[in-house]
């Protein structure tokens, strides 16, 4: 598994990301291999670049997206981070719907490739933000390209065709079983349809905030949150509920114990694989590293202080 040396765009450094064993978090479990695929070594530094770049490319094709629409999508930082990152290389303007308190790092970040930002009420999490970028694209339909993340198929698609296909190649025939977190759920649906292909029997699980108001940012509680239209809840083989503490503790064990630096979505993957991984005599799980945990830092607030 290799990238080329060189590349025409970033936009071809999506995808290809490696996958590590977590010998120290699964030496409980020393007949289980657990595996994590570092989706945060994407360009844009998270999972979300896959969906994000497959969404812009299928309607650029189509002629959904064209260079006079404004892209306008609602997210929580990821996806607008990959937005961002695409719309400067491809050359079309984006515009992000994203609640208030989402960390500042998200904010920089967008608005460092030239992103219109628009903030939603804080309280109403990503669902608010979903509305309210619903709302605006109603007034003026012809001025955006709504790419809709939870609704666009081409999400869901991005990771059929990538992240499921890589997965096989990466661990082929000793892949037993697939967890991911569900946040628009595209993960989960499209690594779950490929997976599912597989000659071999796979078992897939998908893992959610057990609480309606959690701490596990980029996680939807599907009971109480709007659900996706790209959700399929059949399609899973398990369904697996994670509270917040859990995830952050992994999170903090997997820099401690593996060196790796990850959010605390990332963490409730971990934890739902590891407890797979408990009660499976021999297997191996796979599972998604969605973002890095520098993402969630809060910046320093520096004073100047001139004497003149």
């Amino acid at each position: 598994m290799s990238r080329p040396l060189r590349m025409q765009s970033v936009v071809e450094a999506v995808g290809q990301t490696p996958l590590v064993r977590l010998h120290h978090i699964g030496r409980e479990t020393p007949d289980v291999k657990i595996y994590l695929k570092l989706e945060y070594m994407n360009p844009g530094g998270s999972v979300k670049d896959r969906p994000a770049l497959q969404m812009m490319q299928d309607a650029i094709a189509d002629g959904r997206l064209t260079p006079d629409k404004l892209l306008i999508d609602a997210t929580s930082g990821n996806t607008g981070v990959a937005y961002s990152i695409f719309g400067a290389a491809l050359g079309y303007r984006i515009a992000l719907v994203m609640p208030s308190n989402v960390s500042q790092a998200r904010k920089d970040i967008t608005r460092a490739y030239g992103t219109e930002l628009i903030f939603s009420d804080p309280m109403e999490g990503s669902d608010g933000a979903i509305r309210q970028c619903r709302e605006l694209v109603a007034q003026d339909p012809d001025k955006y390209f709504y790419s809709d993340q939870y609704r666009n198929p081409s999400n869901p698609r991005a990771h059929y065709l990538g992240t499921g296909v890589e997965i096989l190649e990466q661990v082929g025939n000793e892949l037993t079983h697939f967890v991911t977190g569900l946040g628009t759920s595209g993960t989960c649906m499209g690594v779950t349809r490929r997976l599912h292909e597989h000659s071999r029997r796979v078992v897939c699980i998908a893992a959610q905030p057990e609480e309606a108001l959690h701490g596990l940012e980029g996680l939807k509680h599907m009971a109480s949150s709007l659900v996706p239209e790209i959700y399929d809840a059949s399609l899973p083989d398990e369904h697996m509920g994670v509270r917040t503490e859990d995830g952050w503790d992994m999170a903090d064990r997997l820099a401690r114990e593996e060196g790796l630096h990850v959010g605390h979505s990332t963490g409730a993957n971990v934890f739902a694989a590891l407890t797979v991984a408990k009660r499976i005599k021999s297997g191996c799980v796979v599972t998604i590293a969605c973002d890095r945990g520098d993402r969630y830092f809060a910046p320093m607030r520096w004073e100047k202080h001139y004497e003149w």
